[in-house]
C-alpha cells in the first residue's frame, strides 16, 4: 500500500531528486520534517526565503493582502501596490521602469525581448545577438537556456533559440567578440551562484561597462539569486561602482510568492510598446502587497550592515575551515551567499549534511552552496559551520 506522500510524489514529473523527507513547517531558520526532526537551513529555498520561516511581518503582509479581497486583476487594470513598489525599485536603482513578471527566468527571456526590441528600434540594420559568460546560468527556458553553460541542461533541448552564445570571463576575449554592429546586449550575473559562487571581480565588471558603454550594446545585469541584500548592498552591482541598462530580479522579491522583475533605463524601456511584451499574473495586488514589505526590510540599512558584517564573518570562517581540511580546496563568496569547493562529490556531502541536520545545496559536482535566510545570526551562522565541518568530514 502506497502512503498519501508517496501517491502525491509519483503524481508529480520526475524533473528534481528531492530529498526523502516532507517537510511540514518553518520556524525562524528552521524547518521540520514529518517526523518532527529540525533542520537548519542554508538554502533559503534557493535564496527566496531571505525572512526565514513564520516571521511576524511578512505573515501579516500576507494576511492583510488576502483581506483587500484583491488577490488577482490582471494587468488590464491600475492597482496600487504594483505601482508602489516599482515606485520604490526605481528610487533605489539606477532605472527609469519596472516590468514585473512571475519567476527569474522568465525576467530574463523578457530582459532579452527587450533588448532586441531596443536593437531593432535604434539601428538598421537591427543588432539582435546576445552574449552570456561562462558559468552562467539564467534560466530554463528557451532563450535563458542557449545563454545558460550546463552542457547538461542544454543538449536534451537543442536546437535552441538562434543568436545567443556564451564566451569566456575575459575582457580581451569579449572586445573580439562584441561587434557593435550586431550585438544588442551582454548578461552577466555580479556572483554566479549556479555556475559555482564565483564572485565577477569589480575591474571585471567596470571594464565590461566601459566596452559595452563604447559599442553602444546594453549591459544586462543578472541579480535574481545575488541581488535584494544578499551580498550587502541592496543591488550586487554597488560593489563595481557602475549601472546597468536593464537588470533582473526575482527570487526574494516576495517572501516566497513568485515574483520577478525587469528594471530599466528610460531608453530601454522607449522602445517597447503596448503590445511588445507582458503578463498575466506579474504584479499582481496580492503578491506586490507582500513585495513591498519585503523590499522595505530588506533595503533597511541596519539589514544590509548585518549582512556584510555577519557575512564577513562567514566567509572568514570558512577560510579557517578551509585551512583546516584537506577536502577543501576553495571559498568564494561575499555576505550570505558563499560556495565552497570540496573534494568529494557535492552531491555526497549535501547528503551528509542532510542526515546531520543541515541543508546545503550544490553548485556543480564538487562545490556546495550556502544561501542562509538573511535573518540568519551570528549564532545561526556559527551552528551552520559547525555541522557543515562534520558533513565534509
Amino acid at each position: 500500500m502506497t502512503t498519501a506522500l508517496a501517491a502525491s510524489t509519483d503524481a508529480l514529473l520526475g524533473t528534481y531528486r528531492r530529498a526523502p523527507m516532507e517537510l511540514v513547517r518553518g520556524a525562524g531558520v528552521e524547518l521540520f520534517d514529518a517526523e518532527g526532526k529540525a533542520y537548519l537551513d542554508f538554502v533559503a529555498g534557493i535564496a527566496v526565503n531571505a525572512l526565514g520561516y513564520g516571521d511576524a511581518g511578512l505573515n501579516r503582509a500576507m494576511h492583510d493582502a488576502i483581506d483587500s479581497g484583491l488577490v488577482h486583476v490582471s494587468n488590464l487594470y491600475r492597482t496600487s501596490p504594483g505601482e508602489r513598489l516599482a515606485e520604490k525599485l526605481v528610487e533605489s536603482s539606477f532605472a527609469d521602469r519596472v516590468f514585473f513578471c512571475n519567476s527569474g527566468a522568465e525576467a530574463n527571456e523578457g530582459a532579452f525581448k527587450m533588448a532586441r526590441k531596443w536593437g531593432r528600434t535604434n539601428f538598421a540594420p537591427p543588432k539582435h545577438e546576445i552574449i552570456a559568460l561562462r558559468g552562467a546560468f539564467h534560466g530554463r527556458l528557451f532563450g535563458t537556456l542557449a545563454a545558460t553553460d550546463r552542457p547538461q541542461y542544454r543538449m536534451p533541448f537543442r536546437p535552441l533559440a538562434g543568436g545567443i552564445s556564451i564566451t569566456e570571463r575575459d575582457l580581451s576575449e569579449l572586445e573580439a567578440v562584441l561587434n557593435p554592429e550586431t550585438v544588442a546586449a551582454v548578461i552577466v550575473e555580479p556572483v554566479q551562484g549556479e555556475g559555482g559562487v564565483r564572485v565577477i571581480a569589480p575591474e571585471f565588471l567596470r571594464g565590461l561597462r566601459a566596452l559595452t558603454t563604447e559599442r553602444n550594446v546594453l549591459l544586462i545585469l543578472d541579480e535574481i539569486q545575488c541581488g535584494y541584500g544578499r551580498t550587502g548592498k541592496f543591488w550586487a552591482y554597488e560593489h563595481a561602482g557602475i549601472t546597468p541598462d536593464i537588470l533582473t530580479t526575482a527570487k526574494p522579491m516576495a517572501g516566497g510568492l513568485p515574483m520577478g522583475a525587469i528594471l530599466m533605463t528610460q531608453a530601454v524601456a522607449d522602445a517597447m510598446q503596448p503590445g511588445d511584451h507582458g503578463t498575466t499574473f506579474g504584479g499582481g495586488p496580492m503578491v506586490a502587497s507582500v513585495g513591498l514589505h519585503v523590499f522595505d526590510r530588506l533595503h533597511d540599512p541596519k539589514m544590509l550592515a548585518h549582512v556584510t558584517t555577519n557575512g564577513a564573518w562567514l566567509g572568514a570562517a570558512l577560510e579557517s575551515l578551509a585551512a583546516r581540511s584537506m577536502r577543501v580546496r576553495a571559498v568564494r563568496g561575499m555576505g550570505y551567499i558563499w560556495g565552497i569547493d570540496v573534494t568529494d562529490a557535492a552531491k555526497d556531502v549535501v547528503s551528509r549534511a542532510l542526515d546531520l541536520g543541515l541543508l546545503i545545496c550544490s553548485a556543480g559536482e564538487h562545490t556546495v552552496r550556502l544561501l542562509p535566510p538573511l535573518v540568519a545570526t551570528r549564532a545561526d551562522l556559527e551552528r551552520g559551520v559547525q555541522l557543515l565541518e562534520q558533513a565534509i568530514g
